[in-house]
């Protein structure tokens, strides 16, 4: 049995219209189905809701969550974590 490699963009472009968790260095943590993603790491999310210390303080249709040119995102390094 041969196993292969799966790329981040492999993996990024099989969760589309997942739920996910998207992480910023500010602790905030934004939940929702992911739209879209682009090499720029700006991240469209669907049914999104905004937690701050673990507590739910907002909830938005579609949010947009704006990555950088960078290969690190400098504004907002982001993890994007697929749930069940």
């Amino acid at each position: 049995m041969s196993l292969r490699k799966q790329t981040p963009s492999d993996f990024l472009k099989q969760i589309i219209g997942r739920p996910v968790v998207v992480k910023l260095n500010s602790g905030v943590d934004y939940r929702g189905v992911l739209a879209c993603l682009d090499g720029y790491m700006n991240i469209a999310l669907e049914q999104t809701e905004e937690y701050v210390n673990g507590q739910l303080k907002n909830k938005y249709g579609d949010a947009f969550i704006r990555g950088n040119n960078g290969n690190i995102p400098s504004l907002c390094s982001v993890v994007v974590q697929h749930l069940n």
